[in-house]
């Protein structure tokens, strides 16, 4: 898919692009202006391969404010969210272990299958909700970690309080490892998103993986950051210090920044998200054969198609024909057959316009 996205634009052809994962917005000036001010003063050496006192301190006081986690400096590390997904896993991780991941999903498989383990697919119900039943079902004495993702990539669900504290109870007594990936936490319409790690006095089973990413448009930045118990923070700060070393402090600098003062960047970015939402929805809503899924989270849509024809199939045809570039829902699990994801992080005209071609593609098949 990328591929024919880049020979069709090398051809000079324009692409509309509903299919990326990333904010539109620049990373606000502030921020950068943090980081430059920090490489100015010297921090361009080694750092502590967990993350510098700065934005430890940040971490820990945003998690205990924000997402009512109790924990420690001893609990923080800074780590990339895409890198801390494999070093949680690799910090759970035991000879021949089974993970359970949600389907459809993000891509937490391959992780799982480099690190030598077995993924499990749980499944969801039909509002996207995670099916416990099925959990307990395929949880065996193998299994040592369960990956969450809410909100959810691609499905857009925000998991309720019972739905979290129900799941937390048996991997407690199971002592199974929740892995809480929280990347879109600061993207919600209409509902408040809940840490599973708040359900604990102090960080235990839960593993919490936070990100700059979304919140405050730092994709390039590489900035995310890891809540767990101590034994599973060293296993993630020997990661990095035999791979990495550290991260760049002035990037650090920048992230301790954001963390203590961006607030009013996340309502700005928020209140644009909104708008997109809307007009996304109403776009949709003008389509025959596209029926869309409730949007609680993230700045994806998971709609269902009718045309009769694989999602991989779909997407292809979509791109050859209109232009327009989305996702296959089957890239996010068996369970996203019959479905596209596409992206309202975009533009408001590229919104429109994507979503034009893309019902001129249904029209077209009539």
């Amino acid at each position: 898919m990328v591929n024919t996205v880049l020979e069709k634009q090398a051809r000079g052809e324009k692409v509309v692009s509903l299919a990326i994962g990333e904010p539109a917005f620049d990373t606000p000036t502030d921020i950068i202006e943090a980081a430059y001010k920090s490489m100015k003063k010297g921090d361009t050496h080694y750092v502590s391969s967990y993350g510098v006192p700065e934005v430890r301190k940040a971490i820990v006081s945003k998690v205990r404010r924000k997402n009512g986690i109790q924990a420690e400096l001893a609990n923080s590390i800074f780590i990339t969210t895409k890198l801390s997904i494999f070093a949680a896993l690799l910090a759970c991780a035991e000879p021949g272990f089974e993970a359970l991941l949600p389907d459809p999903g993000y891509f937490y498989g391959e992780p799982v299958l480099l690190l030598g383990g077995k993924p499990v697919y749980y499944c969801h119900d039909t509002n996207f909700s995670i099916d416990l039943d099925d959990v307990k079902k395929k949880a065996g004495p193998k299994t040592k970690v369960v990956v969450l993702n809410t909100p959810s990539n691609p499905t857009g669900r925000v998991l309720d309080r019972s739905a979290l504290k129900e799941l937390y109870d048996f991997c407690a007594d199971r002592r199974i490892r929740i892995v809480s990936d929280e990347a879109y936490e600061d993207i919600v319409f209409g509902k408040k998103h809940m840490s599973v790690g708040s359900l604990e006095k102090k960080p235990d089973v839960v593993v919490s993986l936070f990100s700059l990413s979304k919140s405050y448009a730092m994709t390039g930045w590489r900035a995310g950051y890891a809540i767990a118990d101590e034994k599973v923070i060293f296993k993630m700060y020997k990661f990095i210090e035999n791979t990495f070393s550290c991260f760049p402090p002035f990037i650090q600098a920048a992230a301790a920044h954001a963390l203590e003062n961006g607030d009013q960047s996340i309502g700005r970015f928020a209140t644009e998200y909104r708008e997109r939402r809307k007009l996304l929805l109403d776009e949709m809503s003008r389509i025959d054969g596209l029926e869309p899924n409730e949007i609680e989270g993230t700045f994806y849509a998971f709609p269902k198609f009718s045309i009769k024809m694989p999602a991989t199939t779909f997407a292809k045809t979509l791109l050859q024909e209109q232009n327009v570039a989305v996702l296959p829902g089957t890239s996010f699990g068996a369970s996203g057959e019959g479905r596209v994801r596409i992206s309202f992080s975009v533009s408001n005209d590229v919104v429109k316009e994507g979503m034009g071609r893309v019902r001129r593609f249904f029209e077209g098949r009539r």
